[in-house]
């Protein structure tokens, strides 16, 4: 009877177990293991302000593929009306991006959602809020629908008329890095024919995983417009040469002529300063 080793059988799982992870991660493209949270099934998806419907609001800036991915949500009163009004989230879901960006985006909130699809399948989509005044939640946070996250506001630096710029994903890697992934139907959605597509889904009240650390949450551009000081140029004074001795002087005088060269000159001046020196 052959005794099994337990030590070998568990370095055997734990080798077959990295072999996999090393050929779905080359697979996939990605190098960094996606981990997973839970969150609630969305039941349906809302308007971020004057919620539920959006009251009191207008799409001043609709959404346009390979050009504007987003709405751009604005108050009725125009200008900056609606600076400071209340940001919701569309549905249920968990926070994956809350932070400062700061370049033309200021503060910016994503939350991930799970939904069952119509052939019932689930699946997920990143909704974002941009341009906020105040972020009310942090990353990790579990969210329900019409819940409070932020407010709306300028930009950064008041860069804008104050509105929210809003934005759905259904490629889950974009994050804050627009710039690598096509701007198209097959990265984002049309974000009011997705709510009115979604509006009603059935209320399950079922607890489903969500993956997450899809995108770097990094900044890898951070601006800043902060004032530089820049000394003021003024003429600049003709230099003094120190006095030196009179030995230094005659080597300095020697290297400094512009009669032609000779073996001599062809020495270092450190050589030629020993040389004197040392006479």
């Amino acid at each position: 009877m052959i005794e099994s080793n337990p030590l070998k059988s568990e370095k055997s799982l734990l080798l077959k177990a990295l072999l996999s992870f090393v050929i779905v991660s080359g697979l996939s493209g990605v190098v960094f293991a996606q981990s997973y949270t839970t969150a609630r099934l969305a039941d349906g998806f809302d308007i971020p302000v004057g919620k539920p419907n959006g009251d009191g609001y207008y799409v001043y800036r609709g959404f346009s593929p390979n050009g504007h991915m987003g709405e751009d949500w604005n108050g009725n009163g125009g200008g900056d009306s609606d600076e400071g009004d209340p940001v919701y989230s569309m549905g249920n879901g968990v926070v994956v991006f809350s932070e400062d960006y700061k370049r033309g985006w200021g503060n910016v909130i994503i939350i991930r959602h799970a939904f069952r699809e119509k052939n019932g399948q689930i699946a997920f989509v990143d909704s974002l809020y941009g341009h906020l005044k105040v972020r009310s939640v942090s990353v990790g946070q579990q969210v329900t629908r019409g819940q409070l996250v932020g407010t709306i506001g300028t930009g950064p630096y008041g860069m804008y008329a104050a509105h929210l710029h809003f934005e759905i994903r259904k490629d889950l890697r974009v994050g804050m890095r627009r710039d690598l992934y096509p701007k198209t139907y097959t990265t984002y959605h049309s974000p009011r024919t997705f709510i009115q597509t979604y509006r009603r889904l059935r209320h399950e009240d079922r607890i489903v995983r969500i993956p997450i650390n899809t995108f770097s949450k990094s900044n890898p551009n951070l601006l800043t417009t902060a004032p530089v000081s820049v000394e003021e140029i003024t003429e600049r004074s003709a230099a003094v040469r120190p006095v030196v001795p009179e030995e230094i002087e005659t080597v300095i005088e020697a290297e400094t002529s512009t009669e032609a060269a000779s073996p001599e000159k062809s020495k270092s001046i450190f050589e030629k300063l020993f040389q004197k020196l040392s006479e």
